[in-house]
């Protein structure tokens, strides 16, 4: 098998969404050399939604069905899954993801509630976390758990300390911030008012916190969520400096919700905890307007942009 430690692996997600599209958009826009890039995904599909201006390497992935643009099936499932375990075979310099749907994965059988897990199931070792941060120039936001129903979020104290040390290392190692500043979010409304709408903050995001400020880490307390975003806001919309060089949300919606609605296409989903960096747009596979030629390539090329950097 050739060598791809030094090229950025790109997947075109579900064969019958946008992913292949904005690929080919996002390459064709920034006419990156062949060198730097390796396409993992089917000529098949690539040619359906358009044309590569380069010659990209393409590691092929088999689908012999008929691509329907718009539709959820489990063959789209079944490639979408096959493309990420190649990918990660291959182990590139970084990856970067075209949108995958979960329904699909789960018609052909993959019960994954998303790409992060699937990555995590072929990179992790000796007990590595994918997390999910999602960054906009320098507004990013970490969550504390992943793609679960609200019922099911499970934090503890153990769990919200080892994932914020992981923050902090790769904050030291990627961004070269030796003592990154960190704002949590509260887990209720208002932070839970001293135990009146919840007590969360007091049995486990509290005790974490100290513990976390013994091991050298700058954090704030938890904050209420609703008013904590603003200044953020503020600033990316004033191209100032963000307040925090990373807010930390309980779970998906109360970070991705600020983030995507004040950067927009800007905004990349970003694994780290693994080997390997993946970059993802912040959108999904739209399939209402599939095969349209209509997609924007807006949000596949920050995703490139930063597995790049």
């Amino acid at each position: 098998m050739n060598s791809y430690f030094d090229k950025i692996a790109i997947t075109t997600g579900d064969p019958n969404g946008i992913g292949a599209e904005i690929t080919i958009k996002a390459l064709n826009n920034l006419d990156l050399p062949d060198s730097k890039i390796v396409l993992v995904s089917n000529k098949r599909i690539l040619n359906f939604y358009g044309n590569l201006k380069r010659d990209y390497e393409i590691i092929e992935v088999p689908f012999e069905c008929e691509i329907t643009p718009g539709k959820v099936t489990s063959e789209g499932g079944e490639f979408s899954f096959l493309s990420l375990k190649k990918v990660c075979e291959i182990k590139p310099k970084a990856i970067v993801t075209a949108p995958v749907a979960k329904s699909a994965l789960h018609l052909a059988g993959h019960l994954y509630n998303g790409q992060t897990e699937v990555l995590q199931n072929f990179l992790s070792h000796n007990g590595q976390l994918a997390e999910m941060l999602f960054v906009a120039r320098d507004f990013r936001v970490l969550l504390l758990t992943r793609h679960c129903a609200l019922k099911d979020i499970n934090l503890t104290k153990n769990i919200v300390i080892e994932k914020i040390l992981n923050l902090k290392k790769f904050f030291n190692k990627h961004f070269g911030i030796t003592s990154p500043n960190f704002a949590l979010c509260g887990f209720n409304p208002h932070s839970g008012e001293d135990g009146i709408l919840g007590c969360e903050e007091i049995e486990i995001l509290n005790p974490a916190i100290k513990d976390l400020r013994r091991l050298g880490v700058n954090i704030t307390n938890p904050l209420p969520a609703d008013t904590l975003f603003v200044n953020a806001g503020k600033a990316f919309y004033q191209n100032k400096n963000c307040p925090y060089d990373c807010y930390i949300a309980n779970y998906h919606d109360q970070g991705l919700i600020p983030i995507k609605t004040i950067a927009g296409d800007e905004t990349v989903n970003m694994t780290i905890g693994l080997d390997i960096i993946r970059t993802s747009p912040g959108h999904g596979t739209a399939f209402d307007i599939a095969g349209k030629n209509i997609a924007s390539e807006a949000g596949m090329i920050s995703a490139i942009k930063a597995a790049l950097n």
